[in-house]
């Protein structure tokens, strides 16, 4: 107890904190901006055109497109929360991120981590409905049951967060060196030398709501899909199999990503080289954000056939 009341008196006001994470890049620095700067358009553009294809085609107003909408949206909100402050970082000589935006990047970063869990875990129980129950889906899935799916995603993943950051917010604080390249929750906590039990919890209960409640449905969704597709013709199996390929593809990808981040953060990683540590740090943001678009633009094939007359400037009725 004493050496603890010792550690806060001893701490001081935080207002910024240094990203260490960062190494000397001076000969490649540039280099690094503009590979990092192309990757950033390329998620921007992808996102933005299969956003505006679905929006502006009313052909494309169904639940599994909106579902995908949604989802792209909040590609280009995560991308967003790391690519600025990433190339803003490279340039600079002073790796330092204020107090506020350092919160912000952690809103955004954790905001859109759940919100990716929701609506994958809302498409798969589209996918369930559709090849469970066909004849039953424009019952089912009415376009106020999807609009309330979507926001009730976004909300409650933003409510959980909200949570989460007011709770880490007033910690004391006993340093300010995070050793990653971005921030996020779990490294304000580690700093901090007051009673972070209630954060712990938190910590827990938001993992058990935001990650295994949604993978806990998509896992049943697809035994029953499977249990479906089992008993049923060649032809039946061969549709779920291409509408479902796509939903899973983004699935283990981000889920890869999401264990990428776990064992960098909580193991350690002193026999890895600090590049491959930024890569797999990284991954969950960087990656998904291009794979979805890519994904979602080759194997369905309404998007496609959509996409290529919109650069052949074919005509077609929007």
């Amino acid at each position: 107890m004493m050496m603890m009341m010792m550690m806060m008196m001893n701490s001081t006001h935080v207002s910024y904190f240094t990203l260490a994470a960062y190494f000397d890049t001076r000969l490649v620095r540039q280099l690094l901006f503009l590979v990092l700067l192309v990757l950033y358009v390329l998620i921007i553009g992808s996102n933005v055109l299969l956003i505006v294809v679905i929006c502006v085609n009313r052909s494309l107003h169904e639940p599994m497109f909106l579902f995908l909408c949604s989802l792209f949206v909040n590609e280009l909100f995560g991308s967003s929360a790391l690519f600025p402050v990433l190339l803003v970082q490279i340039l600079s000589d002073v790796h330092v991120i204020s107090l506020p935006l350092c919160f912000t990047q952690i809103f955004c970063v954790h905001s859109y981590v759940t919100v990716e869990f929701f609506i994958l875990a809302v498409m798969s129980y589209d996918r369930y409905v559709a090849i469970c129950y066909p004849l039953r889906y424009n019952t089912l899935m009415r376009k106020r049951k999807v609009t309330g799916l979507t926001s009730g995603s976004w909300l409650s993943a933003f409510l959980l967060v909200v949570i989460m950051t007011s709770l880490s917010f007033p910690l004391q604080l006993c340093g300010n060196v995070i050793n990653k390249v971005y921030c996020n929750n779990y490294s304000i906590v580690k700093l901090s030398c007051s009673d972070t039990t209630v954060n712990n919890i938190y910590g827990l209960v938001s993992t058990a709501l935001s990650v295994f409640l949604p993978v806990g449905l998509i896992l049943y969704t697809y035994l029953r899909i499977l249990t479906v597709c089992f008993s049923a013709c060649g032809q039946t199996r061969q549709k779920a199999v291409s509408t479902c390929a796509p939903h899973l593809a983004s699935l283990v990808n981000f889920c890869t990503g999401c264990v990428f981040e776990v064992i960098q953060s909580r193991l350690s990683m002193r026999g890895v080289p600090p590049v491959f540590q930024i890569l797999l740090s990284l991954y969950f943001l960087a990656c998904p954000p291009l794979f979805n678009p890519a994904v979602y633009g080759l194997k369905v094939s309404r998007i496609r056939s959509l996409c290529r007359s919109l650069f052949l400037k074919t005509p077609q009725s929007f």
